[in-house]
């Protein structure tokens, strides 16, 4: 079993900046997907951002030029820097590493508000 947790979340003004960390129990990163996924208030999760285990990213229209995912084999962490913060960014953040078949794991979340 693998753990993630994520971190980094808060409260920020429109316009700043938030970066997120998803540490994982052990080495997984460099073997699965990895993959940042938002929820917000009364909408189904969505998914902001994946990169694979040959590190091409992708991004959801919403947040391209905005938001940059990456990760940290060595330390076993994704990232994800969020730039141009709007509040239609609010809502709870989510990581996630899977290959796509039967591996799947899910962090608890982190809360991202933006707001004046």
């Amino acid at each position: 079993q693998v753990l993630l947790v994520e971190s980094g979340g808060g409260l920020v003004q429109p316009g700043g900046s938030l970066r997120l960390s998803c540490a994982a129990s052990r080495s997984i990163f460099s073997i699965y997907t990895g993959g940042w996924y938002r929820q917000a208030p009364g909408k189904q999760r969505e998914l902001v951002a994946g990169i694979t285990t040959g590190g091409t990213t992708n991004y959801a229209d919403s947040v391209k030029g905005r938001f940059t995912i990456s990760r940290d084999n060595a330390k076993n962490t994704l990232y994800l820097q969020m730039n141009s913060l709007k509040p239609e960014d609010t809502a709870v953040y989510y990581c996630r590493a899977h290959d796509g078949l039967i591996t799947n794991y899910w962090g608890q979340g982190t809360q991202v508000t933006v707001s004046s």
